[in-house]
């Protein structure tokens, strides 16, 4: 585990976009797949959230494995999507299920502010009544309750994937690894929280401005099938510094 300078932040976004800008085309279409396939699980009544949850960790890992391969000039192999369902497989469903339940924790816990407005904004789409009472609490306490658990999960996929931890290890390695690299990731999140910011903005501004129909929804479909290689290329990047020794699995893994 290494320390790294606060510098590295940006350093992880410019090296992430160079990965994905190796294969364009072939992220796109992992993206888009990947969208089309949540979008229909999440659709199952009663189980589909459930089983998203438990199948992300596996993926994020099949996503590190396709960053791994183009940083090492073997290009974006469709046959990687399934790298991550091969290996200590246990952990990882593991670490879906406890996602789901600190997901939902901290829903718990909002609802006491607002009445689980922030909730079902976040779960179905329905957007909050106007006037909505209480609502910029409970944002800023999810924020304040998903930053400690966004850390533990950083980096724990990855580690239960490739070098065989346990899920309970993985989070402690990861919220440790992540915590001790803080001035890192604070220029990470401020990034990112920017250009957030700026897609937000374009969005409420085409909407406000009269803008057709079907513009303001493919445009968000655009930027969700952009978010998934640039987050995990990122991601990928954050790892190959703070965990240099530890580059992926043995051979046979």
């Amino acid at each position: 585990m290494t320390i790294v300078p606060a510098s590295q932040g940006w350093q992880w976004i410019t090296r992430g976009l160079v990965l994905v800008g190796r294969a364009p085309l072939g992220w796109m279409v992992v993206s888009m797949s990947y969208w089309m396939v949540m979008g229909l699980v999440s659709r199952l009544p009663y189980v589909g959230l459930l089983v998203a949850s438990l199948v992300t960790p596996a993926l994020a890992v099949s996503f590190m494995a396709i960053c791994r391969s183009i940083e090492r000039g073997k290009g974006l192999e469709l046959p990687l999507v399934a790298q991550g369902f091969k290996r200590n497989l246990a952990a990882l469903v593991t670490l879906g299920g406890v996602y789901l339940a600190v997901t939902l924790a901290i829903f718990s816990a909002t609802a006491l502010s607002d009445g689980g407005a922030l909730a079902r904004w976040t779960l179905s789409g329905r957007g909050p009544a106007a006037g909505q009472g209480g609502l910029a609490g409970a944002v800023a306490l999810a924020i304040a309750l998903w930053i400690p658990a966004q850390l533990a999960f950083w980096f724990a996929p990855v580690l239960a994937g490739w070098h065989g931890m346990p899920a309970p290890k993985a989070l402690f390695y990861s919220f440790f690894a992540a915590l001790r690299n803080w001035r890192a990731f604070l220029v990470y999140g401020f990034a990112g929280t920017l250009v957030l910011a700026a897609a937000t903005a374009l969005i409420f501004n085409l909407q406000h401005a009269g803008a057709g129909p079907q513009i303001v929804p493919t445009l968000i479909f655009a930027l969700l099938v952009v978010f998934i290689p640039v987050y995990y290329a990122t991601a990928y990047a954050s790892y190959r510094d703070v965990f240099p020794e530890e580059a992926g699995p043995p051979a046979s893994g």
